[in-house]
């Protein structure tokens, strides 16, 4: 799980845009609780990001494609966008 993927539920609960305060609240544990492991940003993820081609412009979006060319990981979204960035989707 991309540490991108917290980060924006954070500032959309800041906004008022999601009421996802508890699940932040508790979000160590339903990582573990589902089995997933953490994958935090680092810097080549960010240099990654900011090059990538601009068929994305939300930036949780780019990072989250960033981080599936260089793992290998999928991307779960049903935003066909991502298929541009060659990362596998799944959803």
């Amino acid at each position: 799980m991309s540490a991108v993927v917290p980060w924006e539920l954070a500032i959309k609960t800041n906004l008022g845009k999601l009421g996802t305060q508890t699940l932040l609240a508790n979000w160590a544990a339903k990582v573990a609780e589902e089995g997933f492991s953490e994958l935090p940003i680092d810097c080549g993820d960010a240099i990654r990001a900011g090059l990538l081609p601009g068929y994305h412009k939300d930036p949780f979006d780019r990072m989250l494609a960033a981080q599936a060319q260089a793992t290998g990981r999928p991307i779960i979204s049903p935003d066909r966008v991502f298929d541009a960035y060659g990362v596998r989707r799944i959803w």
